[in-house]
């Protein structure tokens, strides 16, 4: 019989098959006591389990390449972490096995994690992985991963973690379905990175019974077990019209009546390069650098390097416009030689252009990187700092980014509330703005976006949210100057239709979802936007939201 349960669609696409369920996770190694000469041993076996895991997680991300490759290696890093390893030392040394001593050394860095603010706990999912990994090696027994099938099938799991969503197999894995996660999750950007349908914080995925048939709709949320006849034949029927949207869709992201609709990529170095450019995107609309410091925690990346790498995105769009966030670290993104080790709320204390003003002279050699790197090139180059919170904010960056030469358009990201609600404010003394989305969200609504159990929140649908979107929008409009989205937001093509009818001037997307919302965007004219995000505006939920804005298109 069939049945209709709703996650959160993370990537666009139907899949129908059968469940596999992901392996299940390690076992927690038993509690035994070794004699003092065995030490020195057993510490040697952990030390050469982390390096062998480390080593993995890079290899596998040098074969994933673009966001993937730098979510691993910040794995690699964890596992690698040298406070984590003096701890499972220590435990050895006072007689536990080293499997034990690196299941309790990380159980206590994870109750640390989970109690250190929103945006560490949600990488508490990360941290179980590395662990599981090391663990398993130390026993002897194969890591749990995705399941050994000959025959294409839906996958289930409780959560999927980076080293495995990465390396999934589009030819086996027909889609994936996860209890836990959020829109803005590592699994969802990985997802769409790789074109796979994905479902994620549904209620009660793992049970599922496996071998299960389940049809899978990326793009609501909706999962169908047991489909009928009919059912399989109107998602086949409507991923059919899709596809050939996307076939006939080219050029430019302009609405069918013409109105101009940059859409650009979210790129995280030259790796992402190639994907975007397929996709037709008119630009980078997010260069995340921070990549490249993740590199190394403990030292800044040379002026060189920098610019070597910021060359090459640079380079991939002559006469293009390449928008560059400078480096935003803190909170989940910790680096020793910039960020508080001892904060009781990472995510609310010394982070993004916070951490940067208080290190200027790392501010200053990214912004002189910048400037070499764009020295004879033709390309529009803008570069907007993280968690602006006000004026003097904006003031200090547009101050920095004089003194270093740097001869580009400076901008601000939107990312916390104050920021949208004074947002005429800061645009005087910068010349453009940049709303990123899934933070907004998350401060908005006190909401992590790692977290599956508040995922209604981080939905970008949410009206709270919209309204702030619309004020930064009007201001940048009263003031003459551009405001865009570069938030997982914009991947959403009815979503993208009523960001534009709020007055957002571009998109920027993850490359894979370009031809979605380019296609979306053409089917609907300016007026019919602008009607689309009054009505969503004038709901009270987030699912109230998207149905009203798909009524008026739909009846327009």
């Amino acid at each position: 019989m069939q049945t209709t349960l709703r996650g959160v669609g993370v990537s666009h696409g139907v899949a129908i098959g059968e469940v596999r369920h992901m392996g299940t996770a390690v076992l927690e190694p038993p509690a035994k006591q070794i004699p003092t000469e065995d030490a020195e041993r057993e510490q040697g076996r952990a030390r050469q389990a982390v390096e062998a895991v480390a080593a993995d997680l890079n290899a596998r991300g040098n074969l994933a390449g673009g966001e993937a490759q730098g979510v691993l290696e910040a794995q690699a890093m964890m596992a690698q972490d040298p406070e984590l390893m003096t701890d499972v030392e220590r435990r050895i040394a006072d007689g536990t096995t080293a499997e034990r001593a690196v299941y309790e050394a990380f159980a206590s860095y994870r109750d640390l994690l989970a109690g250190a603010g929103e945006y560490l706990a949600g990488r508490v999912a990360d941290l179980d992985d590395v662990r599981n990994r090391i663990v398993a090696r130390l026993l002897g027994v194969p890591m749990p991963g995705v399941p050994d099938s000959d025959e294409p099938y839906v996958l289930v799991a409780r959560d999927l973690a980076p080293a495995d969503t990465a390396l999934l197999d589009p030819t086996l894995v027909l889609g994936f379905v996860t209890e836990e996660g959020g829109p803005t999750s590592h699994s969802a950007i990985l997802a769409r990175q790789l074109g796979v349908p994905a479902v994620v914080a549904l209620p009660g995925a793992v049970e599922l019974a496996e071998g299960t048939m389940v049809a899978v709709d990326g793009g609501s949320g909706e999962v169908f077990t047991e489909p009928s006849a009919e059912k399989r034949a109107e998602l086949a029927k409507a991923e059919e019209a899709r596809r050939a949207a996307l076939a006939a869709s080219s050029g430019p992201g302009a609405t069918s009546d013409g109105h101009k609709v940059p859409l650009l990529a979210n790129v995280g170095g030259p790796a992402d390069l190639p994907a975007a450019l397929e996709a037709g995107a008119e630009g980078v609309g997010l260069f995340r650098t921070e990549f490249l410091f993740l590199d190394d925690s403990k030292r800044a990346p040379s002026e060189e390097k920098q610019v070597a790498v910021y060359r090459q995105v640079l380079e991939a769009f002559p006469e293009g416009r390449v928008v560059v966030r400078v480096l935003d670290a803190g909170a989940d993104k910790p680096l020793d030689f910039l960020t508080p080790a001892d904060e009781p709320n990472p995510a609310l204390g010394v982070r993004g252009l916070r951490s940067l003003l208080d290190h200027p002279d790392v501010l200053r050699t990214q912004l002189t990187a910048l400037s070499k790197a764009a020295e004879g090139l033709p390309v529009y180059l803008e570069v907007m700092a993280p968690m602006v919170a006000d004026r003097t904010d904006a003031k200090a960056f547009a101050d920095a980014c004089r003194e270093a030469g740097l001869n580009a358009k400076f901008g601000a990201m939107v990312e916390i509330p104050s920021a949208a609600l004074r947002a005429r404010s800061i645009l005087q003394e910068v010349e453009f703005l940049s709303l990123g989305t899934n933070d907004l969200a998350q401060y908005t609504f006190a909401a992590d976006r790692q977290v599956g159990a508040v995922s209604r929140l981080q939905d970008p649908w949410q009206p709270a949210l919209l309204d702030l979107v619309a004020m930064a929008a009007d201001s940048a409009g009263a003031e003459g100057k551009s405001c865009g989205v570069c938030g997982e937001a914009a991947a959403d093509p009815l979503l993208a239709c009523v960001l534009t009818g709020l007055g957002v001037t571009s998109l920027s997307m993850g490359a894979a979802s370009i031809p979605y919302v380019r296609a979306t965007l053409a089917k609907y004219s300016l007026a019919q936007c602008e009607r689309a995000a009054a009505a969503a505006r004038a709901a009270d939920t987030a699912e109230q939201a998207r149905a009203a804005a798909q009524a008026v298109l739909s009846d327009d």
